[in-house]
C-alpha cells in the first residue's frame, strides 16, 4: 500500500540542536529545548544548531480555569 500524496504531512524547515559526537543521533527542536541548551540529554557532549526538514507541530495551549468575580458567579 503506497501512501499518496495528501496523506504525507507537509514537511517544513525547522532549527533543531543536534549533539556533535557521531556516535550519538540525539537531536531536539530548538523550541522544545532549554533557554542556551547546548549539553545533549542523552550523552551529555556538547551540540550545535542545524536544520531540518520536519513535519508541523501543534503546541497545545492549557487552558486557565476561569476565575470568579465574587462569590455569585458560576
Amino acid at each position: 500500500m503506497s501512501m499518496n500524496e495528501e496523506e504525507k504531512p507537509k514537511l517544513i524547515a525547522t532549527k533543531i540542536w543536534k549533539c556533535k559526537n557521531a556516535d550519538c543521533k540525539a537531536w531536539v527542536r530548538e523550541e522544545f529545548a532549554e533557554a542556551g541548551e547546548q549539553a545533549c540529554p542523552i550523552c551529555k557532549g556538547p551540540m550545535h544548531r542545524s536544520m531540518r526538514h520536519l513535519p508541523a507541530v501543534q503546541n497545545k495551549i492549557k487552558s486557565q480555569p476561569r476565575k470568579k468575580k465574587n462569590e455569585f458567579d458560576f
